[in-house]
């Protein structure tokens, strides 16, 4: 009898342990270190601040040429381009976060950013590597399983590293909590070691590894530049995160405020909120295949920024458990929704030959926001008042959608989009 192919392929299971290691760290240096620095009671401008630790993921296209072109140094070569940076990336980045959890984020919240911040460059680096290894250990009819698997592997971690660690706080301590997320990110070596080195890349571009670099970030680039209604697309790209990112970045001190104690935050964004948010990108794919991209991108975006008024029903709420689960599940799933959407115009814009770059340097420029204006949320936050803070949330969406529908009468899919 033959084994369905996730069963018998090994590849799938290594994507899927690669990409609960690439998970981890996301949370640690973002709403699990609010809540401590939340809990530590530490100033909402510098809890507002740590949206910009996230700058490492948004600019990690400025250093994968590296992983690409350079050999792994200290004699790690002998794994292979993509594990020897992997072997590279992955003891310092354990480390890290093992360093973090020594940190008191009562005593030096400062220490405790800046552990993250190192630990947000290193996963970015991480990120780079393991991307480039399931393109290229799997061909075309199996990206989508690898993939999906890596979703999975992901977001199995971010629960693990999020509601898990808030969970078991209550039961060890912020510091036995976090380094367990360390020692779970220590076994990211072995899952390096088990996996298979994928065929090593084609090199396109003669000379040097510097210039084979500096090749690979310019030809992508410059040939998206030169499309028609690239400036218009790339800042609805840029601002499609403006009203999630400033919502996101104070839920943690939000929660706080309105009553709900850590058991409580931990159910609202565990489990349920996960399910919704991988229901929503089912049933979002589903959205796209059926009534089409264009339709999709403004229902689904309509729908997310609407969605967010239920933060300012919850600020004139405090303490009602069932407003809180009912609101953080309906914001999971819509956001699932959009996201569904955004990632297949995303996809569509790339073009073939460059599809690879094109996408890392389009996913690099769309947390643009929830990494830079993000960080001035705690700042509006203290002057406008919860509930007024969120309204202006909503609105924040608002630029993004009227450009998308600029983009869609002027420059629809087809047109623009990279595939020819």
């Amino acid at each position: 009898m033959k084994l369905p192919a996730f069963v018998s392929d090994r590849r799938l299971w290594a994507i899927t342990a690669l990409g609960f290691v690439s998970g981890l760290p996301l949370a640690l240096s973002g709403f699990t270190l609010k809540q401590w620095l939340t809990e530590g009671h530490a100033s909402l401008e510098a809890i507002g601040l740590t949206a910009n630790i996230g700058l490492s993921y948004t600019l990690k296209f400025l250093w994968s040429p590296l992983l690409d072109q350079a050999r792994p140094p200290f004699g790690l070569a002998r794994f292979g381009q993509r594990r020897g940076w992997l072997l590279l990336v992955q003891p310092p980045l354990a480390l890290a976060i093992a360093g973090l959890a020594g940190c008191d984020a009562a005593v030096a919240p400062g220490l405790a950013i800046l552990a993250a911040a190192v630990i947000a460059f290193l996963s970015a680096t991480q990120d780079i590597a393991i991307d480039a290894w399931r393109i290229e250990a799997f061909d075309q009819r199996m990206q989508g399983a690898a993939l999906a698997g890596y979703v999975w592997g992901y977001r199995l971690a971010m629960l693990v590293s999020g509601a898990g660690v808030i969970a078991a706080v209550g039961l060890v301590g912020w510091h036995a909590a976090l380094g367990g997320v360390a020692v779970l990110a220590a076994l990211g070596v072995v899952v390096t070691l088990l996996a298979d080195e994928p065929p090593a890349p084609v090199r396109a571009v003669a000379g040097g590894w510097w210039a084979r670099g500096v090749a690979s970030v310019r030809a992508p680039l410059a040939d998206f530049l030169s499309r028609p209604g690239a400036a218009p697309i790339l800042a609805y790209v840029a601002l499609f995160n403006l009203g999630e990112a400033m919502a996101g970045a104070m839920l943690a001190p939000f929660y706080r405020y309105l009553g709900f104690d850590r058991a409580a935050v931990a159910v609202a964004i565990g489990p349920f909120s996960l399910a919704a948010t991988m229901s929503g990108i089912a049933v979002g794919g589903a959205l796209v295949a059926r009534i089409g991209l264009p339709r999709a991108l403004i229902s689904t975006g309509f729908v997310q920024m609407g969605a967010m008024a239920l933060y300012v029903v919850l600020s004139a709420t405090p303490g009602d458990h069932a407003v809180l689960y009912g609101t953080v599940v309906s914001e999971a799933f819509v956001q699932g929704l959009a996201s569904a959407a955004f990632l297949a115009y995303l996809s569509g814009l790339c073009r073939p030959g460059f599809a690879a770059s094109q996408y890392a340097l389009l996913s690099s420029v769309a947390p643009l926001a929830s990494h830079t204006v993000g960080g001035f949320s705690g700042f509006i936050a203290v002057r406008t008042g919860w509930g007024w803070f969120y309204a202006l949330a909503m609105l924040a969406a608002l630029p993004a959608m009227l450009l998308m529908l600029f983009i869609l009468r002027r420059y629809p899919p087809g047109a623009h989009a990279g595939r020819q």
